[in-house]
């Protein structure tokens, strides 16, 4: 089936561009769009004609930002523009103003956005355009630096996502009020949406694009480790506050541990245990639901669940904590080295758990 693309809205952030954005922008008009928004994101006065030939040799629309706010606050100003603007669009689609994503991939993604809305088929899909890292262009650094994150988010956050950092990205008009509601300025935007969108359960769908990089992406306005600690932003909010509520329970465990040491070893643990976890699962769940996972589901109902969960890891750790004395001892020392042990692994599940059913937002 053949599609026109005058009612999808090709969507380009850029900060302090050059000759590529031009390039870009022509790229895409000869593929069949016409409906183009440029956001200038704090560029200095020097770029600033790049973006005034766009507009006049191609017809632009074009937002300002007067100082660099970042790439995800530049897209929900673009968000924002194309819901009261664009009333009667299809879709949008984001691009990189660097030139790195090819037009015909461009076209591809929003086709297949296109054909899934027609087939009714998951109509709210995002598409993603993911690229292939293993590519002998590919820079080492980039190459590590997603894999890296491909592989922590599918392990810690269940997304089965291959490219997780990919700026092309196609999207039904339906779900772009959502995109308005996600946390994030930067670059860390781009992967809220990707957990929020799974969170919500809008479905992805991917499309394989080329992989590009000029320079070796040396133009990259990505910061490495005040972007990365944005972009992992969740799992690093999860990991301080199961530490915080970890030492609070294990300083707890442990003293009991002591103080009860006249009684019989499994009265003793269990005690410990169910003592120790009660008083940090009531500073834990608040930390994860306010600060963690910003849940917006009902409390009774997280709680509920949280509970539920607290209860099963409870007995878990006490039942393999137990088993592991009868062949290691238990002295105080070896009691909470397998204490240390057991609930390190208990915590890696329990995030999962508590993202996927706890803490899932409202549908």
């Amino acid at each position: 089936m053949a599609y026109e693309f005058q009612d999808i809205t090709v969507i380009i952030p850029s900060l302090d561009p050059d000759s590529r954005l031009l390039a870009v922008v022509e790229g895409i008009r000869k593929r069949g769009f016409t409906d183009i928004l440029l956001i200038d994101d704090g560029s200095a006065q020097k770029n600033q004609h790049f973006f005034e030939e766009a507009v006049s040799r191609f017809g632009c629309a074009l937002l300002h930002h007067p100082k660099n706010l970042g790439k995800g606050r530049a897209l929900k100003t673009a968000f924002a523009w194309y819901l009261e603007n664009r009333s009667a669009s299809r879709g949008c689609v984001t691009i990189d103003a660097d030139n790195q994503h090819h037009p015909e991939d461009i076209e591809a993604c929003v086709i297949k956005m296109l054909s899934l809305l027609d087939a009714q088929q998951q109509p709210d899909s995002i598409v993603l355009g993911v690229r292939d890292f293993d590519a002998e262009n590919v820079p080492p650094k980039s190459r590590f630096g997603n894999k890296c994150t491909s592989f922590i988010f599918r392990a810690f956050c269940g997304l089965k996502i291959s490219d997780t950092q990919t700026g092309l990205r196609a999207f039904p008009q339906s779900v772009i009020p959502l995109m308005l509601e996600i946390d994030g300025e930067r670059f860390e935007y781009e992967t809220n949406m990707l957990l929020v969108c799974k969170n919500k359960r809008i479905p992805f769908a991917e499309q394989v694009i080329r992989t590009i990089y000029i320079d070796e992406n040396k133009t990259s306005h990505f910061r490495p480790i005040k972007d990365s600690l944005r972009v992992y932003g969740i799992i690093i909010r999860f990991f301080l506050s199961s530490i915080c509520s970890f030492l609070l329970d294990y300083g707890i465990f442990n003293l009991l541990n002591i103080l009860l040491k006249k009684l019989a070893k499994s009265p003793r643990l269990l005690i410990a245990t169910v003592i120790a976890r009660v008083i940090s699962s009531l500073f834990n769940y608040t930390l994860n639901r306010k600060a963690v996972f910003r849940s917006d589901a009902p409390l009774k109902q997280t709680l509920l669940r949280y509970y539920i969960l607290c209860v099963l890891q409870m007995f878990a750790s006490y039942g393999l904590v137990f088993l592991l004395t009868l062949p290691f001892g238990e002295s105080k020392w070896v009691v909470a080295l397998l204490k240390l042990l057991v609930d390190t692994i208990l915590y890696f599940i329990s995030f999962r758990i508590q993202q996927d059913w706890v803490f899932r937002s409202k549908a």
